[in-house]
């Protein structure tokens, strides 16, 4: 009988210890797991931010590109009539130039990468008020805050795409004055029959 006592407290000790590991393994997975889906989180955390950024930054050079053509498209329509200097009353004024048989100096209509809606028209302040350049309307602030090109280095800082003004700008000198007509990038008297009033050659004096 004791032998046989023995027997079963032995097989009961035995029976005990893999109850207790299996214990001890359970919370040792469950820490483990919990360690997982945290190292987890943050990876999918970083890898989101990452991504944001990513699509961010190819919205902003998107933003350049469609405004940058804007910019031009507005140039080639104030300059594409010699004499006819004048910007454009719509954005359709630049995809159908009807002053030059439809002549297109923007291929489409585009939209605002930031927003996904028109841009905003800037327009002049005098009574035709023609389009002299667009902007986004978005408040949010731009990832690029600097290396921008030559034209559009006052970008640099900005707090807002909606601070982005893709203008474009008569250089000095391109203005016609009423009743003159010459080219665009032509001096305003460039020829002797067309000099100012007074500063052609003089009479001599015997």
């Amino acid at each position: 009988m004791k032998i046989q006592n023995s027997k079963l407290k032995i097989q009961n000790f035995l029976f005990r210890i893999p109850h207790s590991a299996l214990r001890n393994s359970h919370g040792f997975t469950y820490i483990a797991l919990l360690a997982a889906i945290v190292i987890i989180g943050i990876s999918l955390g970083a890898a989101g931010k990452y991504w944001s950024n990513v699509i961010s930054r190819e919205k902003e050079a998107e933003l350049l590109f469609r405004g940058d053509q804007y910019r031009r498209a507005i140039e080639k329509y104030y300059s594409a009539i010699p004499g006819r200097l004048e910007y454009p009353q719509s954005i359709d004024d630049l995809v159908k130039d009807d002053r030059t048989a439809g002549k297109r100096h923007l291929r489409q209509k585009y939209k605002d990468p930031i927003t996904g809606e028109d841009f905003v028209e800037f327009r002049d302040k005098t009574k035709a008020n023609r389009i002299t350049g667009v902007y986004s309307s978005s408040d949010k602030e731009p990832l690029k805050q600097g290396n921008f090109p030559d034209q559009y280095k006052d970008f640099e800082g900005k707090k807002k795409y909606s601070e982005w003004k893709f203008m474009f700008t008569p250089q000095q000198g391109q203005t016609v004055l009423p009743g003159q007509t010459r080219f665009p990038g032509q001096a305003q008297y460039p020829m002797p029959w067309q000099q100012a009033p007074g500063t052609g050659p003089q009479p001599v004096k015997h």
